[in-house]
């Protein structure tokens, strides 16, 4: 059996030049076949409120939501790494709140916290958060929950002056204590230049080959999500179209009388004799 992931596995990837491999998972069955399929990073996203609830953003999932998903992934995975998402406002308002609501996911079975942004208070605060015993995972480029103060879900980096603000926050988180970075929606060659300057792992989104790893949302990869597709989403397989196809079948031999036939019925052992019930049983 592989050995379970931890922070230091992933370090010495980066060190060893070995791509490390994250997915989101949102529920017991698919953590277990994500796990089981060798992947190193389970995260439990704030992208749930999108792609499991049908939401338009991410701003509306709550710690409480995280919680409850954390627990089924957790008990789906016996290798991965468990990384849970801080949800919007659950670690912007005060340090003790913070500390509550991580130590909330980390109790449902989390290894580590990501949390969004690099603010000076998201700095003061993952660094109370390491002190306290709580690995923490960054993410800078593109924040979806600053969605409306970037304008929408758009490409970050592209201008040397925001380039250089992405990889001095990188840098920062770096030095704050987290174990790595997840770099979203940037250029390739930024991306490339962060993970060539830091000594912690950055987990690519929409950023790239050169990253020490990628990450994918596991409903854009299997083909279960609707309507518009990033252009950095590769879909593996359209299993929505398998799917669909499987629950028409079923359908139509419901209403056909063709499911359940002899193999998917149970028998009793005395046969032959009918239960008699009377009018008044039977509420006549």
């Amino acid at each position: 059996m592989a050995k379970t992931v931890t922070v230091d596995t992933l370090r010495r990837m980066k060190t060893d030049g070995e791509k490390i491999t994250a997915l989101t998972a949102y529920d017991h069955s698919f953590a277990h076949l994500v796990d089981k399929a060798g992947v190193d990073v389970v995260l439990v996203g704030d992208s749930l409120g999108m792609v499991f609830r049908g939401e338009e953003n991410t701003l509306n999932v709550t710690v409480e939501d995280v919680a409850y998903h954390t627990r089924a992934v957790k008990n789906g995975i016996s290798r991965a790494f468990l990384v849970a998402d801080m949800p919007f406002l659950s670690f912007q308002i005060s340090e003790e709140e913070t500390l509550q609501n991580a130590g909330t996911l980390i109790r449902e079975g989390a290894q580590a916290v990501k949390l969004e942004g690099a603010s000076k208070q998201v700095l003061l605060f993952t660094e109370r958060l390491i002190e306290t015993g709580v690995p923490v995972m960054g993410h800078v480029g593109l924040t979806p929950q600053s969605i409306h103060q970037l304008g929408g879900f758009k490409i970050q980096g592209k201008q040397l002056e925001t380039a250089k603000k992405i990889t001095r926050q990188a840098i920062d988180l770096q030095n704050a204590g987290a174990f790595a970075v997840v770099l979203e929606c940037i250029p390739a060659d930024l991306a490339g230049e962060i993970t060539s300057i830091l000594r912690i792992p950055t987990i690519g989104i929409g950023a790239g080959p050169d990253c020490d790893g990628q990450i994918l949302v596991i409903n854009d990869l299997l083909g279960l999500t609707s309507g518009f597709r990033p252009k950095f989403v590769k879909q593996y397989v359209d299993l929505g179209d398998i799917v669909e196809k499987a629950i028409k079948e079923y359908v139509s031999e419901t209403q056909n009388g063709v499911f359940p036939n002899d193999s998917q019925t149970y028998k009793r052992s005395e046969t032959g004799q009918k239960i008699l019930v009377n009018r008044k049983e039977r509420g006549e």
